[in-house]
């Protein structure tokens, strides 16, 4: 990239209004003093390929994918990283100087660097993990807590075709349950995640029994609107160690940024902070 080019990225989406990371990447640009912009995009799903095709001609250096394109990118790309092949989808793209498109997924990153930032104390092999839900965002988290080391875990969501199909990809350590059993299997888990939509504002509410919930469990909704959802609330009430699900959004920004703009950010509470504005 030479000096006289500003470098430009952004985030891809259908809809797309409603993202928080221009605001985020926004910060970063303006707390490191670098001259270059993020923009949000609405792209709709036909016009995907030529809109990606058309950005490095325009001086875009890469770009976020989010819903609903993470999977329909990946036959776009011209190259796509192993960790985003294993997860089925992509949200991070880089543009090289040929013209050629990277697609990568730092989900499982942003998700396993969120929880060792929220809970430091917990410990991968302490003890098996209960995931909700059977969709991208479970990939992602099934994929980095199998690489963190968990012995055991257990994946439960109400079309279980899909937790089936997730339990083929990462072999043994995955054990299927039944959505109605979803209550029994809270108690002896060290870690319970919530992967699924459930939860959130204006979605339905997470329907599962959390009597279970043990003090020094640690609980993780990849939920952040609200911040503080029903789930995390009730494990803040059983004594649980909560972490919400923002500081995913902002650590898995984080390699993208620094592939693009040539400066790895922060994500403290500045960052928190502007994500939330």
């Amino acid at each position: 990239m030479t000096e006289d080019k500003i470098p430009l990225a952004g985030v891809i989406g259908c809809p797309i209004a409603h993202s928080k990371s221009p605001q985020l990447h926004g910060h970063w640009l303006n707390a490191y003093g670098i001259a270059g912009h993020y923009v949000p995009m609405h792209v709709e799903p036909d016009d995907l390929e030529a809109v990606i095709r058309m950005m490095p001609k325009m001086g875009f250096v890469g770009a976020n994918v989010t819903l609903p394109h993470k999977q329909a990118i990946m036959s776009i790309a011209d190259k796509v990283t192993d960790r985003a092949k294993l997860m089925g989808a992509a949200n991070t793209l880089i543009f090289r100087e040929d013209g050629s498109v990277v697609a990568d997924n730092t989900d499982g990153y942003g998700f396993i660097t969120n929880l060792h930032q929220g809970a430091p104390d917990w410990d991968p092999k302490s003890g098996p993990a209960t995931v909700f839900g059977a969709g991208g965002a479970s990939r992602a988290v099934v994929a980095s807590l199998i690489e963190a080391g968990v012995p055991e875990v257990r994946l439960t969501n109400r079309t279980q075709a899909n937790a089936d199909e997730i339990a083929k990809m990462f072999g043994k350590k995955i054990v299927v349950v039944d959505w109605l059993q979803a209550g029994n299997i809270i108690e002896d888990a060290a870690l319970i995640v919530n992967t699924t939509s459930l939860g959130m504002e204006g979605q339905r509410r997470l329907r599962v029994p959390l009597d279970g919930l043990q003090p020094g469990t640690v609980v993780t909704d990849l939920v952040y609107t609200p911040l503080k959802t029903e789930l995390l609330l009730k494990a803040e009430e059983a004594g649980c160690i909560t972490v919400d699900g923002l500081g995913m959004l902002l650590h898995q920004a984080v390699p993208g940024f620094e592939r693009w703009f040539g400066h790895r950010p922060e994500v403290d509470e500045a960052a928190r902070d502007a994500a939330l504005r």
